[in-house]
């Protein structure tokens, strides 16, 4: 057994808009009928009252009917005189007056009530045809006229059709320009509801093709973009959380990086300062010389572990409670000037020149500290591992948004395969030869935090002629 299908929302527009149309037009067209039709009857009426009006004055006021003078010509003219009680006193088309009472007819009813009356159209006893009555009263008298409602008649009485095909073709015409209305809206609403549909099964909505530009297309185009704005909305809040969950393992994964690195940093110096001592207590006869040895030693290994846990705390103070260190208007070229003049000293006693070419006032919002410890390792590392001879600091670029500054050296530079993990945490190109510096394997992680704390950003490469140069930006805000 076939289903039934639900008519679309445009079929039944349309269908309820024909059926008021129509409806309008088969009202206003049986109301235009009746009331033409009345129109012509009461037109009718009016000459036939003028001919009873004439036959009354002939008759006069005797109580016989004497004299009518000469009738006009209609074609089957029929005349009744009709006394107050009912009674046929004369009619010209019968040989013999009918004895029924006429006072219940319509038009002699009308007449002794009003003084006229005419029905439209009865079947006559005493002739048997059907006529078009029309009845006058004068004194104590009824003259009624009558003509044959023949073929001639029903076409003078029937209505103009033509105002009807008229209307018919204006509701013709509206119905059409209601079907491309109807059709139009009816688009509208289907295509906002497969759009429902999609939306409620939680589909992607593709289709950017905007409505038309009315109120019913407004509205739709708000629901759509609207739900286009949620939908952005769902997918950046499931990227941001997919971010944050990847930030937090990567900060997970780092710290038990760091933690590892640590207590792996931190064995070599606890180590050497446990044998030290260990070797102070046993053998207490050592010679004075000796004894400062081990003593030198251990002291050397609790400075390295104290520039450790130092460079730790630092590290993870920036990238754990960043917001709570402070920023203020501060000069790189005297936060420089000041690295530089630390570091002259040590410098000059290994022959190596220090080159300050950041000569122009270079003011950002910033934290003192952390650009000073920028500058300090890079200078560290330059003078324990590069060998070089110079080193300078120089301005590479300024404007209202950044500062570009560069760190270079003519040392012996690093590997090619080595420069892309130069920033991470306790990575070292040499490891002993960096041990035996004293380095912690920090200081290069806690130059690329600090930079990045400042809205900035470092890179470094191996100079044409011998050496590493870094440049480094950081935000003026």
């Amino acid at each position: 057994m076939a289903s039934w299908s639900k008519p679309t929302y445009h079929r039944r527009l349309f269908l309820w808009l024909i059926a008021c149309l129509w409806s309008m037009v088969l009202c206003f067209a049986a109301f235009q009928y009746h009331r033409e039709r009345r129109f012509k009857a009461e037109e009718l009426n009016i000459r036939l009252q003028m001919l009873n009006e004439s036959l009354l004055e002939a008759i006069g006021q005797s109580d016989t009917v004497a004299h009518l003078g000469e009738l006009p010509p209609i074609e089957g003219l029929r005349i009744s005189v009709i006394d107050l009680r009912g009674r046929v006193i004369y009619d010209n088309s019968l040989d013999s007056l009918p004895a029924k009472n006429h006072l219940e007819r319509t038009e002699i009813a009308e007449a002794l009530r009003n003084g006229s009356g005419y029905t439209i159209r009865r079947h006559s006893e005493s002739t048997g045809q059907t006529y078009f009555y029309s009845a006058r009263r004068g004194g104590n008298r009824i003259v009624r006229t009558a003509v044959p409602y023949s073929v001639s008649l029903r076409v003078l009485l029937r209505a103009d059709y033509g105002f009807l095909w008229f209307m018919i073709g204006v509701t013709t015409a509206m119905s059409l320009l209601g079907y491309f209305a109807t059709r139009r809206v009816g688009l509208h609403i289907s295509r906002l509801n497969r759009f429902a549909e999609k939306a409620e099964c939680g589909e992607r909505i593709f289709d950017t093709e905007p409505f038309p530009h009315d109120e019913l297309g407004d509205i739709s185009n708000h629901i759509v973009r609207l739900y286009a704005q949620l939908q952005q909305a769902v997918t950046d809040r499931d990227r941001e959380h997919r971010l944050a969950l990847h930030a937090e393992q990567e900060r997970i994964r780092i710290k038990r990086q760091l933690t590892n690195n640590i207590n792996h940093e931190l064995k070599t110096p606890v180590a050497a300062m446990r044998a030290c001592l260990e070797t102070l207590m046993v053998h207490k006869d050592l010679a004075p010389e000796r004894r400062d040895e081990f003593m030198a030693r251990c002291y050397a290994n609790s400075e390295r572990l104290t520039n450790l846990l130092n460079d730790v705390a630092l590290i993870t103070r920036m990238e754990d409670g960043g917001e709570a260190i402070g920023k203020s208007e501060v000069d790189l070229r005297e936060i420089v000037a000041e690295v530089c003049d630390d570091f002259a000293p040590t410098a000059q006693n290994r022959g190596i020149g220090i080159v300050n070419a950041v000569t122009e006032p270079l003011r950002i919002a910033g934290n003192a500290a952390l650009l000073a410890s920028v500058f300090r390792n890079l200078l560290d590392n330059a003078l324990a591992y590069s060998g070089c001879s110079r080193i300078a600091i120089r301005t590479v670029a300024s404007d209202d948004e950044t500062v570009a500054l560069s760190v270079d050296d003519d040392g012996c530079g690093v590997a090619e395969e080595h420069l892309p993990r130069l920033f991470e945490r306790f990575y070292r190109v040499d490891k002993g030869r960096s041990r035996q510096a004293g380095g912690t394997g920090l200081g290069l992680s806690i130059v690329r935090n600090a930079v990045l704390w400042h809205g900035g950003d470092i890179t470094v490469e191996n100079r044409p002629g011998g050496g590493l140069v870094f440049y480094l930006t950081l935000s003026r805000k």
